[in-house]
Parts: C-alpha cells; sequence; structure tokens
C-alpha cells in the first residue's frame, strides 16, 4: 500500500487537509473556514485572530494524521500569505503545530498543481481543458498548451473582491460595477498573454475550491455539501449569473438562511461568483464542470511519486 501521506492547504478563506493511503485512496477530507486572509488586502498584514483561527485548525489535522499514521505531509499556504509582511512569523507557528513549514507557493505552482489534481481523472480525449480555481485571495487559471502547463494568477478572490469592492451590504451597483470591471480587465490581460484561456483554443472548462462548490449545491438545491453530488456537477453561465444576480439583492443575514448555504461563505460568495461569472463571460465558456478534486489531490499525487520529497 505504501506510505500515508498528507496534503494541507492553508488558503485564504479556508484551511484543508487531505490524508490519502499508498494507493492513492482517500482515508480523510477536510475543511474548514478560517479567513487567514482577513484584511491583508487592506492592511498587508495577517491578523492575531486570523492567525490563531488557523492555528487551532491545524491542530485538530495534526490529531487527526495522528490518528491515522501519516508519515509524510506537505503544507502549502498562498494568496493571503504570499502577499503578508508577517508571514515569517505565522510560517513558524504552523510548522510548530504540523511538523513541517507549510511551502508558500507562487500563483504559477499553484495553478499547476490545481491542474493536475482537477484533470488526472477526467475524459480522456480532449486536448486542452481550462481550469479556473476561484480562492479567496486570488483566482488561477490554468491550461495545457504545446509548452507544458500555462498558469496565471490573478489578485482577485472571493476574500479580496468583496473586502475591496463590496462594501456595501447588500452591495451597491456601482461597488458590483468596479469590481466587475476590474476583474474584466485582469482576465482579459491573461486571456492576450494566453491564447490558450479562450474557448477556441480548448474544449472544457473545469471549475475548481469553495465558490464553484458552494454555487453548486445552491443550484441542485442541496440541503448542504455533498461531495458526491457537485462532483462532476455542471454549471451554466446562465446558472451561475442567476445566482449571482440572487444574492446580490439581499444582505449577508438573509444568505444565511438560504437552503444550502454555507453560513461563513455568506459574506464573500457574492465576490467569488462575480469573478467566475466574468471569467466565464470573458473567456466564453457557457458552461463548466465542477472538480472536487482540486490542489490537494496534485500534492497528494507528486508526494506518492518516488523520488518526490514533501
Amino acid at each position: 500500500m505504501g506510505p500515508t501521506v498528507a496534503a494541507i492547504d492553508c488558503g485564504t478563506n479556508s484551511t484543508r487537509l487531505l490524508i490519502a493511503r499508498g494507493d492513492g485512496s482517500t482515508v480523510d477530507r477536510r475543511m474548514r473556514i478560517t479567513r487567514l486572509g482577513e484584511g491583508v488586502d487592506r492592511t498587508g498584514s495577517l491578523s492575531p485572530q486570523a492567525m490563531e483561527r488557523t492555528r487551532l485548525v491545524l491542530e485538530e489535522y495534526r490529531a487527526a494524521m495522528n490518528t491515522h499514521g501519516v508519515s509524510r505531509v506537505r503544507a502549502i499556504a498562498t494568496s493571503a500569505v504570499r502577499d503578508a509582511g508577517n508571514a515569517a512569523g505565522w510560517l513558524a507557528a504552523a510548522a510548530g503545530v504540523i511538523g513541517s513549514e507549510p511551502q508558500v507557493l507562487s500563483g504559477d505552482e499553484e495553478g499547476r498543481l490545481s491542474y493536475r489534481g482537477a484533470t488526472s481523472e477526467l475524459a480522456a480525449g480532449v486536448d486542452s481543458w481550462v481550469v479556473v480555481d476561484v480562492g479567496g485571495g486570488s483566482t488561477e487559471l490554468v491550461t495545457s498548451g504545446a509548452g507544458g502547463i500555462e498558469a496565471v494568477s490573478l489578485d482577485v478572490g472571493c476574500v479580496r473582491v468583496t473586502e475591496r469592492w463590496l462594501l456595501s451590504d447588500p452591495p451597491a451597483p456601482a461597488e458590483l460595477a468596479a469590481a466587475r470591471q476590474s476583474v474584466a480587465d485582469l482576465v482579459r490581460r491573461a486571456a492576450g498573454q494566453h491564447a490558450t484561456f479562450l474557448a477556441a483554443g480548448a474544449e472544457r472548462l473545469v471549475g475548481l475550491a469553495g465558490t464553484v462548490s458552494a454555487l453548486a449545491v445552491l443550484k441542485l438545491g442541496l440541503e448542504s455539501y455533498d461531495r458526491t453530488a457537485v462532483h462532476r456537477a455542471r454549471l451554466g453561465r446562465a446558472d451561475v449569473s442567476r445566482l449571482l444576480d440572487a444574492l446580490i439583492r439581499v444582505p449577508v443575514s438573509e444568505r444565511r438562511r438560504w437552503r444550502g448555504m454555507e453560513r461563513d461563505r455568506a459574506d464573500v460568495l457574492a465576490g467569488g461568483a462575480l469573478v467566475l461569472d466574468t471569467v466565464m463571460e470573458v473567456l466564453g465558456f457557457a458552461e463548466l464542470m465542477v472538480s472536487e478534486s482540486d490542489i490537494l489531490d496534485g500534492i497528494v499525487a507528486e508526494l506518492l511519486e518516488v523520488g518526490i520529497e514533501p
């Protein structure tokens, strides 16, 4: 069977764990919203409260790894930690809990691992996928081209968009317009630099991360998150636009009462939906496939490869 390994993703909005056996089968998969990147866009620093929330979740994950006999772990940190001037102290504290310091990934490396995790089990015969990974602080667009994996990281995500532009509750039309314009400009620039991001150069769009999963839960009318139902579900751009319109019409307190809504995501889901809707509009995709296999699966795959060290 080989070693039992673990991957941890310390993201801007959530902290996630995947424990897998040596054959790649899942032992445990967890997600906690810790909002590590709260306020980073404004202050340039991780707040003490956010660091403590995340540390407590890492302690929970360390206990789970001990229970399952994990022998190798790789932890990563993304947008919030990339941008924070005080990240070194948090990284050291995290290492004290989980046994190794989280690796701060570049946007390109984040995109590469997300692409590997998302596409590893998808149907053969598709020459080119575009993967959109809507995170808390950044959004990665990734595809495969003649030169290998092409990735670009955009400094927009559900938390960053909400904190920078969507300041009213519910957001004002002018705030939404400014956010959409900024996101659209970034996506157009990326498409200009990487022609394979355009729909004409790729056969399918795959969506990852909490925003995409949460929108799928709402579209499917689920009572709560169900990985089996969400994985490989289809989200049309019409679905995303409809859900975005519904989200921006009501205050956060009302969103939290919606069937299937994850309470701690309700305040930033409109920002994430706006990013996804704009990406689909600019790149010309009418539909995406939801993948619940993501960067954690990509990390696990590398951990299980011979000669790859954590």
